[in-house]
Protein backbone atom coordinates (compact mmCIF):
# COMPACT_ATOMS: atom_id res chain seq x y z
CA UNK A 1 0.00 0.00 0.00
CA UNK A 2 1.31 3.25 -0.79
CA UNK A 3 0.59 6.78 1.22
CA UNK A 4 0.91 9.71 -0.88
CA UNK A 5 1.43 13.03 1.26
CA UNK A 6 1.40 16.26 -0.30
CA UNK A 7 3.91 19.27 -0.22
CA UNK A 8 3.49 22.60 -1.49
CA UNK A 9 6.80 24.78 -2.68
CA UNK A 10 5.30 27.77 -0.47
CA UNK A 11 9.20 29.56 -0.86
CA UNK A 12 9.11 29.62 -4.62
CA UNK A 13 5.46 30.89 -5.52
CA UNK A 14 6.70 33.75 -2.48
CA UNK A 15 9.03 34.96 -4.89
CA UNK A 16 8.38 33.81 -8.69
CA UNK A 17 7.98 36.38 -11.11
CA UNK A 18 4.61 36.50 -13.42
CA UNK A 19 4.62 33.77 -15.57
CA UNK A 20 5.60 34.51 -19.44
CA UNK A 21 3.24 33.51 -22.27
CA UNK A 22 6.02 31.61 -23.94
CA UNK A 23 9.71 31.39 -24.40
CA UNK A 24 11.31 32.86 -27.30
CA UNK A 25 12.87 30.59 -30.11
CA UNK A 26 15.83 29.12 -29.54
CA UNK A 27 18.93 30.84 -31.76
CA UNK A 28 19.51 29.39 -35.16
CA UNK A 29 22.83 27.50 -34.51
CA UNK A 30 25.44 26.86 -37.57
CA UNK A 31 26.27 23.32 -36.31
CA UNK A 32 25.48 19.43 -37.03
CA UNK A 33 24.90 18.56 -33.31
CA UNK A 34 24.68 20.42 -30.17
CA UNK A 35 23.56 19.79 -26.34
CA UNK A 36 23.08 22.06 -23.44
CA UNK A 37 22.95 20.38 -20.44
CA UNK A 38 22.06 22.24 -16.71
CA UNK A 39 24.42 20.67 -14.53
CA UNK A 40 22.80 20.70 -11.66
CA UNK A 41 19.64 19.55 -12.24
CA UNK A 42 20.93 17.23 -15.12
CA UNK A 43 18.03 18.64 -17.41
CA UNK A 44 18.65 18.94 -21.48
CA UNK A 45 17.94 22.28 -21.72
CA UNK A 46 18.12 22.48 -25.90
CA UNK A 47 19.37 20.21 -28.13
CA UNK A 48 19.50 19.03 -32.03
CA UNK A 49 20.94 15.28 -33.52
CA UNK A 50 22.56 14.74 -29.74
CA UNK A 51 21.98 11.22 -29.86
CA UNK A 52 23.84 10.93 -33.40
CA UNK A 53 27.23 9.80 -34.07
CA UNK A 54 29.40 12.36 -34.46
CA UNK A 55 33.30 11.93 -34.73
CA UNK A 56 35.17 13.30 -31.60
CA UNK A 57 38.64 14.61 -32.89
CA UNK A 58 39.90 16.04 -29.83
CA UNK A 59 37.10 15.74 -27.73
CA UNK A 60 38.53 12.51 -26.91
CA UNK A 61 40.83 13.99 -24.93
CA UNK A 62 37.92 14.70 -22.18
CA UNK A 63 38.14 10.84 -21.72
CA UNK A 64 41.89 10.59 -21.99
CA UNK A 65 42.31 13.30 -18.56
CA UNK A 66 39.04 11.90 -16.95
CA UNK A 67 41.08 8.48 -16.91
CA UNK A 68 44.50 10.16 -15.49
CA UNK A 69 42.66 12.22 -12.84
CA UNK A 70 41.02 8.98 -11.83
CA UNK A 71 44.95 7.19 -11.58
CA UNK A 72 45.74 10.31 -10.17
CA UNK A 73 43.09 10.00 -7.29
CA UNK A 74 43.91 6.63 -7.20
CA UNK A 75 47.40 7.46 -5.87
CA UNK A 76 48.56 5.02 -8.89
CA UNK A 77 50.53 8.06 -10.19
CA UNK A 78 51.42 11.21 -8.74
CA UNK A 79 51.79 14.77 -10.12
CA UNK A 80 55.69 14.80 -9.65
CA UNK A 81 56.35 11.82 -11.29
CA UNK A 82 58.34 11.98 -14.01
CA UNK A 83 57.20 9.56 -17.36
CA UNK A 84 60.18 9.16 -19.63
CA UNK A 85 58.39 10.15 -23.13
CA UNK A 86 58.73 7.37 -26.03
CA UNK A 87 59.48 8.05 -29.74
CA UNK A 88 56.03 6.90 -30.84
CA UNK A 89 54.38 10.12 -27.99
CA UNK A 90 57.25 12.47 -29.57
CA UNK A 91 56.52 12.00 -32.88
CA UNK A 92 52.32 11.89 -32.67
CA UNK A 93 50.50 13.41 -35.43
CA UNK A 94 48.65 16.75 -35.51
CA UNK A 95 49.37 19.51 -32.45
CA UNK A 96 52.21 18.37 -30.24
CA UNK A 97 53.38 19.70 -26.73
CA UNK A 98 56.78 19.35 -28.86
CA UNK A 99 59.07 16.94 -26.55
CA UNK A 100 61.97 15.40 -27.85
CA UNK A 101 62.16 11.61 -27.54
CA UNK A 102 63.46 10.54 -24.35
CA UNK A 103 62.97 13.21 -22.32
CA UNK A 104 61.62 13.01 -18.98
CA UNK A 105 58.72 15.09 -17.98
CA UNK A 106 55.95 15.56 -14.87
CA UNK A 107 52.95 13.81 -15.13
CA UNK A 108 51.76 18.03 -13.98
CA UNK A 109 53.60 19.31 -16.68
CA UNK A 110 52.17 16.54 -19.44
CA UNK A 111 48.30 17.59 -18.18
CA UNK A 112 49.42 20.90 -18.78
CA UNK A 113 50.03 20.49 -22.20
CA UNK A 114 47.53 17.94 -23.04
CA UNK A 115 44.57 20.29 -21.64
CA UNK A 116 46.16 23.41 -22.68
CA UNK A 117 47.92 23.47 -25.73
CA UNK A 118 45.89 19.86 -26.68
CA UNK A 119 49.13 18.50 -27.19
CA UNK A 120 49.02 14.51 -28.97
CA UNK A 121 52.37 13.82 -27.80
CA UNK A 122 51.36 14.56 -24.03
CA UNK A 123 48.09 12.36 -23.97
CA UNK A 124 50.00 9.69 -25.40
CA UNK A 125 52.66 9.59 -23.20
CA UNK A 126 50.25 9.81 -20.23
CA UNK A 127 48.23 7.16 -21.82
CA UNK A 128 51.48 4.47 -22.02
CA UNK A 129 52.58 6.37 -18.27
CA UNK A 130 49.05 5.28 -16.82
CA UNK A 131 48.08 1.96 -18.62
CA UNK A 132 51.86 0.73 -20.23
CA UNK A 133 50.53 1.28 -23.20
CA UNK A 134 48.29 3.22 -25.85
CA UNK A 135 46.00 0.36 -26.35
CA UNK A 136 45.70 -0.85 -22.65
CA UNK A 137 44.61 3.07 -21.90
CA UNK A 138 41.85 2.71 -24.43
CA UNK A 139 40.67 -0.15 -23.05
CA UNK A 140 40.19 1.70 -19.71
CA UNK A 141 38.62 4.39 -21.74
CA UNK A 142 36.23 2.06 -23.12
CA UNK A 143 34.99 0.61 -19.67
CA UNK A 144 34.41 4.05 -18.19
CA UNK A 145 32.20 4.95 -20.99
CA UNK A 146 30.24 2.26 -20.08
CA UNK A 147 30.23 2.70 -16.29
CA UNK A 148 29.19 6.18 -16.76
CA UNK A 149 26.20 5.40 -19.45
CA UNK A 150 28.27 6.73 -22.72
CA UNK A 151 25.35 3.98 -24.34
CA UNK A 152 26.93 5.05 -28.12
CA UNK A 153 30.53 6.08 -27.55
CA UNK A 154 33.78 3.72 -28.97
CA UNK A 155 36.97 4.77 -28.92
CA UNK A 156 40.10 3.62 -30.68
CA UNK A 157 42.67 6.08 -29.68
CA UNK A 158 44.00 8.82 -26.73
CA UNK A 159 44.05 11.69 -29.09
CA UNK A 160 41.20 11.46 -31.04
CA UNK A 161 42.67 10.59 -34.54
CA UNK A 162 39.72 9.76 -37.19
CA UNK A 163 38.80 5.85 -37.15
CA UNK A 164 35.84 4.60 -38.32
CA UNK A 165 35.49 2.90 -35.15
CA UNK A 166 36.00 6.01 -32.61
CA UNK A 167 32.76 7.44 -32.06
CA UNK A 168 30.61 9.74 -29.58
CA UNK A 169 27.27 11.58 -29.23
CA UNK A 170 26.88 15.35 -28.21
CA UNK A 171 24.76 13.57 -25.51
CA UNK A 172 27.67 11.16 -24.01
CA UNK A 173 30.37 14.24 -24.36
CA UNK A 174 27.25 16.18 -22.06
CA UNK A 175 27.64 13.13 -19.80
CA UNK A 176 31.44 13.06 -19.44
CA UNK A 177 31.84 16.45 -18.96
CA UNK A 178 29.51 16.39 -15.81
CA UNK A 179 31.47 13.39 -14.48
CA UNK A 180 34.68 15.46 -14.59
CA UNK A 181 33.16 18.45 -13.15
CA UNK A 182 31.52 16.67 -10.15
CA UNK A 183 34.48 13.42 -9.62
CA UNK A 184 37.66 15.88 -10.06
CA UNK A 185 37.09 19.27 -8.84
CA UNK A 186 40.62 19.23 -7.77
CA UNK A 187 41.83 18.99 -11.39
CA UNK A 188 38.96 20.53 -13.76
CA UNK A 189 40.42 24.13 -13.18
CA UNK A 190 43.22 22.66 -15.30
CA UNK A 191 40.35 23.22 -18.17
CA UNK A 192 40.58 27.22 -17.40
CA UNK A 193 44.65 27.79 -17.66
CA UNK A 194 44.62 29.76 -20.70
CA UNK A 195 48.03 29.03 -22.01
CA UNK A 196 50.78 27.12 -20.96
CA UNK A 197 54.80 26.88 -21.80
CA UNK A 198 56.89 24.47 -22.33
CA UNK A 199 60.90 24.17 -23.09
CA UNK A 200 60.21 28.19 -24.08
CA UNK A 201 57.59 27.37 -26.26
CA UNK A 202 54.00 29.11 -25.48
CA UNK A 203 51.01 28.15 -26.85
CA UNK A 204 47.33 29.15 -26.16
CA UNK A 205 44.26 27.03 -24.99
CA UNK A 206 42.12 26.94 -28.03
CA UNK A 207 38.97 27.51 -25.79
CA UNK A 208 37.47 30.84 -27.21
CA UNK A 209 35.19 31.47 -24.97
CA UNK A 210 38.00 31.75 -22.12
CA UNK A 211 38.34 35.13 -23.52
CA UNK A 212 35.10 35.82 -24.85
CA UNK A 213 33.40 35.26 -21.30
CA UNK A 214 35.04 35.59 -17.57
CA UNK A 215 32.27 32.94 -16.46
CA UNK A 216 33.40 30.26 -18.67
CA UNK A 217 35.90 28.27 -17.51
CA UNK A 218 36.69 24.99 -19.60
CA UNK A 219 36.87 22.48 -20.79
CA UNK A 220 37.58 21.12 -24.66
CA UNK A 221 38.25 21.94 -28.64
CA UNK A 222 38.23 19.47 -31.61
CA UNK A 223 39.07 19.69 -35.17
CA UNK A 224 39.01 17.14 -38.36
CA UNK A 225 37.44 14.72 -40.94
CA UNK A 226 34.15 14.81 -40.78
CA UNK A 227 33.65 16.11 -37.04
CA UNK A 228 34.15 20.27 -38.29
CA UNK A 229 35.04 22.52 -35.62
CA UNK A 230 33.78 21.30 -32.27
CA UNK A 231 33.54 22.60 -28.74
CA UNK A 232 32.65 21.43 -25.03
CA UNK A 233 32.07 24.53 -22.88
CA UNK A 234 31.14 24.96 -18.91
CA UNK A 235 29.98 28.24 -17.59
CA UNK A 236 29.33 28.98 -13.82
CA UNK A 237 27.55 32.13 -12.67
CA UNK A 238 26.68 32.02 -8.88
CA UNK A 239 24.78 28.78 -8.45
CA UNK A 240 24.58 27.70 -12.30
CA UNK A 241 26.18 25.88 -13.99
CA UNK A 242 25.49 24.71 -17.86
CA UNK A 243 28.17 22.69 -20.29
CA UNK A 244 27.35 23.00 -23.99
CA UNK A 245 28.33 20.66 -26.59
CA UNK A 246 28.59 21.63 -30.10
CA UNK A 247 30.09 19.97 -33.08
CA UNK A 248 30.04 20.58 -37.08
CA UNK A 249 30.80 23.93 -37.03
CA UNK A 250 32.22 25.75 -39.86
CA UNK A 251 34.92 27.70 -38.53
CA UNK A 252 37.39 28.41 -35.13
CA UNK A 253 35.79 31.35 -34.26
CA UNK A 254 32.26 29.99 -35.42
CA UNK A 255 32.29 27.33 -32.63
CA UNK A 256 33.09 30.04 -30.15
CA UNK A 257 29.91 31.63 -30.91
CA UNK A 258 27.45 29.41 -31.38
CA UNK A 259 28.44 27.78 -28.17
CA UNK A 260 27.91 31.38 -26.85
CA UNK A 261 24.43 32.10 -27.72
CA UNK A 262 23.09 28.54 -26.51
CA UNK A 263 24.79 29.08 -23.18
CA UNK A 264 23.58 32.95 -23.25
CA UNK A 265 20.30 31.68 -24.02
CA UNK A 266 19.95 28.87 -21.59
CA UNK A 267 21.04 31.23 -18.96
CA UNK A 268 18.82 34.19 -19.97
CA UNK A 269 15.50 32.19 -20.19
CA UNK A 270 15.60 29.12 -17.42
CA UNK A 271 16.21 29.06 -14.11
CA UNK A 272 17.25 25.93 -11.74
CA UNK A 273 15.81 25.72 -8.93
CA UNK A 274 17.04 24.17 -5.42
CA UNK A 275 13.75 22.18 -3.99
CA UNK A 276 15.50 20.67 -1.79
CA UNK A 277 19.10 20.73 0.54
CA UNK A 278 21.02 17.18 1.04
CA UNK A 279 20.68 15.95 3.99
CA UNK A 280 17.16 18.08 4.50
CA UNK A 281 14.50 15.90 6.21
CA UNK A 282 11.62 16.41 3.31
CA UNK A 283 9.15 14.31 5.51
CA UNK A 284 9.31 11.82 8.68
CA UNK A 285 7.84 8.24 7.70
CA UNK A 286 6.36 5.53 9.79
CA UNK A 287 8.75 2.47 10.89
CA UNK A 288 7.62 -0.65 11.79
CA UNK A 289 9.67 -3.42 13.57
CA UNK A 290 12.54 -0.68 14.53
CA UNK A 291 14.24 0.37 17.37
CA UNK A 292 12.45 3.47 16.62
CA UNK A 293 8.90 4.38 14.89
CA UNK A 294 10.11 7.04 12.66
CA UNK A 295 12.57 7.65 9.97
CA UNK A 296 13.85 11.23 8.11
CA UNK A 297 13.89 10.79 4.49
CA UNK A 298 15.30 13.32 2.38
CA UNK A 299 18.06 13.09 -0.65
CA UNK A 300 21.66 12.32 -0.11
CA UNK A 301 22.18 15.19 -2.91
CA UNK A 302 20.83 18.98 -3.40
CA UNK A 303 17.72 18.50 -5.24
CA UNK A 304 17.11 20.58 -8.67
CA UNK A 305 14.92 21.05 -11.46
CA UNK A 306 15.46 24.04 -14.16
CA UNK A 307 12.00 25.27 -15.43
CA UNK A 308 11.45 28.29 -17.80
CA UNK A 309 11.96 31.99 -16.25
CA UNK A 310 8.98 32.88 -14.35
CA UNK A 311 7.04 29.17 -14.57
CA UNK A 312 8.97 28.36 -10.63
CA UNK A 313 4.80 29.30 -8.88
CA UNK A 314 3.90 26.51 -11.43
CA UNK A 315 6.10 23.81 -8.83
CA UNK A 316 4.15 21.40 -6.76
CA UNK A 317 6.02 18.08 -5.42
CA UNK A 318 3.77 15.26 -4.39
CA UNK A 319 5.50 12.60 -1.81
CA UNK A 320 4.32 8.68 -2.22
CA UNK A 321 6.41 7.00 0.75
CA UNK A 322 6.48 3.01 0.81
CA UNK A 323 4.15 1.91 3.46
CA UNK A 324 4.38 -0.10 5.38
CA UNK A 325 8.80 0.44 5.30
CA UNK A 326 9.79 -2.96 7.85
CA UNK A 327 13.22 -3.14 9.10
CA UNK A 328 15.60 -3.24 8.63
CA UNK A 329 16.35 0.00 6.63
CA UNK A 330 19.81 1.41 5.87
CA UNK A 331 20.76 4.79 4.71
CA UNK A 332 20.41 5.95 1.16
CA UNK A 333 17.73 2.87 0.71
CA UNK A 334 14.55 4.06 -1.57
CA UNK A 335 11.79 4.58 0.78
CA UNK A 336 9.74 6.81 -1.36
CA UNK A 337 9.32 8.99 -4.72
CA UNK A 338 9.05 12.50 -4.90
CA UNK A 339 6.80 13.66 -8.28
CA UNK A 340 7.14 17.28 -9.58
CA UNK A 341 4.40 18.71 -11.00
CA UNK A 342 4.90 21.87 -13.31
CA UNK A 343 1.57 23.89 -13.80
CA UNK A 344 -0.33 20.75 -13.05
CA UNK A 345 1.37 18.62 -15.18
CA UNK A 346 4.05 15.53 -14.70
CA UNK A 347 7.65 17.25 -15.01
CA UNK A 348 9.56 14.90 -13.34
CA UNK A 349 10.04 12.37 -10.17
CA UNK A 350 13.00 11.24 -7.99
CA UNK A 351 13.70 8.74 -5.14
CA UNK A 352 13.27 9.41 -2.03
CA UNK A 353 15.95 8.01 0.23
CA UNK A 354 16.02 6.73 3.99
CA UNK A 355 18.27 9.60 5.76
CA UNK A 356 19.24 7.20 8.35
CA UNK A 357 19.61 3.28 9.69
CA UNK A 358 16.59 2.07 11.50
CA UNK A 359 18.04 -1.45 13.18
CA UNK A 360 15.74 -3.68 14.52
CA UNK A 361 13.88 -3.46 18.06
CA UNK A 362 14.06 -6.97 20.24
CA UNK A 363 11.64 -9.53 20.17
CA UNK A 364 8.61 -8.04 21.86
CA UNK A 365 8.62 -4.92 20.10
CA UNK A 366 8.74 -6.85 17.02
CA UNK A 367 5.99 -8.89 17.80
CA UNK A 368 3.78 -5.79 18.62
CA UNK A 369 4.52 -4.08 15.53
CA UNK A 370 3.49 -7.31 14.01
CA UNK A 371 -0.17 -7.46 15.68
CA UNK A 372 -0.62 -4.17 14.75
CA UNK A 373 0.15 -3.99 10.96
CA UNK A 374 -2.46 -6.64 11.07
CA UNK A 375 -5.06 -3.99 11.98
CA UNK A 376 -3.13 -0.75 10.08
Amino acid sequence: MKKAIFLALCLLCASAPARPSDLPPAPHVEASAYLVLDYNSGQTLLSRHADERIEPASLTRLMSAYIVFDALKQKAIKPNEKITVSEKASHAEGPRMFIAPKTAVTVDQLLHGMIVESGNDACIALAEGVAGSEQAFVEKMNREAQRLGMKNTHFTNATGMPSPDHYTTARDLATLSAALIRNFPEYYPLFSIRQFTWNGISQPNRNRLLWMDPYVDGLETGHGGTAGYCLVASVKRDRRRLISVLAGAGSDSGRAMESQQLLNYALQYYNSVRLYAKGQTVTTLRVWKGKQNTLKAGFLDDLYVTVPRGEESGLQATIEAQQPLIVPVLAGQKVGVVKINLDGKRFAEFPLVSLENVAPANIFGRAWDSFKLLFD
